[in-house]
């Protein structure tokens, strides 16, 4: 298990060098500013999670990807414990078909306690696939959610390809 960990730097400098001092010249005081060296800037890094990289893909893709009547956006979700898939209207803000280890149809036949595998993605697939083709919804626009294109994800989408989705 592989963890990644971005960071951003954050550069404060503390130098107060632009201030302005008032008083008696003398040469103690000269020297004493002269030899006056700003500190070193303050360095702070903040760690990010393996969960908001993700959601930083995911809003990178989203910019590209939007679901209109003609072609909903098919939005793919996966946690540890189950798996989503919702065709999507963006312009109207509504979920037009949905599927999910959650539904008896999906599980039924299925063991999901141990989490998605790929056989239950391919299940997904070709039930939103159904459920669309139902709908009269025959193209979509795939969102892979900021997930990696492959293992569960492209189990999914392939599997709604192979039942009659274009995308």
């Amino acid at each position: 298990m592989s963890m990644s960990l971005s960071s951003s730097i954050v550069l404060q400098s503390s130098s107060s060098s632009s201030s302005s001092w008032v008083g008696p010249k003398s040469s103690s005081s000269v020297a004493m500013i002269a030899n006056h060296r700003p500190s070193p800037p303050l360095i702070i890094i903040e760690a990010r999670t393996r969960r908001e990289d993700r959601e930083a893909r995911h809003a990178r893709v989203r910019k590209k990807v939007e679901g209109t009547p003609e072609r909903p956006r098919l939005c793919v979700f996966r946690s540890n414990k189950h798996m989503y898939a919702q065709v999507i209207d963006d312009t109207k803000m509504h979920t037009l078909a949905s599927a999910s280890t959650m539904q008896k149809p999906v599980s039924q036949d299925l063991d999901c306690s141990a989490g998605p595998t790929i056989e239950i993605a391919k299940r997904i697939g070709e039930a939103i696939a159904k459920s669309c083709l139902d709908k009269g919804i025959t193209m979509v626009a795939f969102d892979r959610g900021g997930y990696p294109y492959h293992g569960r994800i492209q189990a999914l989408a392939d599997a709604a390809r192979e039942h009659g989705l274009q995308f």
